[in-house]
């Protein structure tokens, strides 16, 4: 996949302001103190999904024909789908797997989703919506796309032009559509920040492969941050992370949870399992960081009440 030129990603950042507004970016002193940096948190727990993925659900259905569409997701993609989908009159179902946040499953159908839950995990889920899409004729959804990269890349110009001079960005990575569109932005606009991606211990496929060179797929993603759970690498998204990252940090269960309860007491925010992961790296990272003017992304903030409460309260994950 190429980047996506910086007219195209304005282009999709003036189409999505239509319907949301630019997201904020604060640096909170106290979070300067936790993690020994000058940081600078890029809020995508705003946006009326609560995620990120909204922009690129928006970009990628406006020029979509069809009306009904389909997607596998852990939940933040599934509701931008259906966000726009609505949007622009189409309906739209979704496939999540068993178990799934319930949170998330209430919120795509409050915004007007058909939910079917199948499979252990996202790629089984993946699969059969992919089988769906075949027998009933619909338009299948990926959860990486140059369109849907290109939406995302709206935050990331967003970002760059209000920070200048950053020294590093910490990223999620998920499938892969969000470090890219961070990527793709900061060659758009020739900068030279360094750029690291961020993935859960316990669903380590793209850090493995990051270190290999090439796709390594892994038996399972048992991570309760649920948009970094991810088995199956996307072979374009690994391309570009590996032509144009700096490295892949893992951070543990017990590190993302840390990292939540610092985003709740430093800034009141309530940031989910995958928005946390890129704070708990810098913070990991403290030493070799320290004295550096970073990005971290809080790319969503949709976790459920029960899982919070514990982490609040020390009782998850036992360490």
């Amino acid at each position: 996949m190429h980047l996506p030129s910086l007219a195209d990603m304005d282009a999709a950042a003036s189409l999505i302001y239509d319907h949301m507004l630019p997201t904020p970016q604060y640096r909170w002193p106290l979070l300067c103190e936790r993690s020994g940096t000058d940081v600078w948190v890029k809020h995508e727990n705003t946006t009326p999904i609560g995620s990120f993925k909204i922009r690129g659900g928006i970009n990628y259905l406006n020029s979509t024909p069809d009306d009904h569409v389909i997607s596998a997701t852990r939940g933040n993609h599934g509701q931008s789908i259906a966000y726009a989908a609505g949007l622009f009159g189409k309906k739209a179902t979704v496939v999540a797997p068993h178990g799934n946040s319930q949170s998330k499953n209430r919120a795509m159908c409050s915004f007007g989703a058909e939910l079917i839950e199948y499979g252990a995990d996202f790629n089984e889920a993946h699969e059969y919506a992919h089988l769906r899409a075949a027998e009933l004729n619909l338009h299948f959804v990926p959860s990486f796309h140059v369109k849907l990269v290109t939406g995302v890349a709206s935050y990331a110009l967003e970002l760059f032009r209000a920070v200048r001079d950053l020294d590093a960005v910490y990223v999620p990575i998920g499938l892969g559509s969000e470090i890219c569109a961070v990527i793709a932005a900061r060659e758009a606009l020739g900068l030279n920040c360094e750029i690291i991606g961020v993935v859960a211990e316990n669903a380590p496929s793209y850090a493995l492969s990051f270190k290999q060179g090439n796709p390594v797929v892994t038996d399972s993603a048992d991570t309760f941050a649920d948009g970094v759970a991810v088995r199956v690498p996307d072979k374009q998204a690994l391309e570009l992370i590996l032509e144009y990252a700096s490295r892949v940090v893992m951070v543990s269960e017990v590190q993302i949870a840390d990292a939540i309860r610092s985003y709740f007491t430093d800034t009141h925010h309530v940031i989910e399992g995958a928005g946390a992961v890129a704070l708990a790296a810098l913070i990991k990272e403290k030493n070799r960081m320290s004295g550096m003017r970073v990005a971290v992304i809080a790319s969503g903030g949709n976790i459920d009440s029960v899982l919070f409460q514990g982490i609040l309260n020390s009782t998850f994950p036992k360490s």
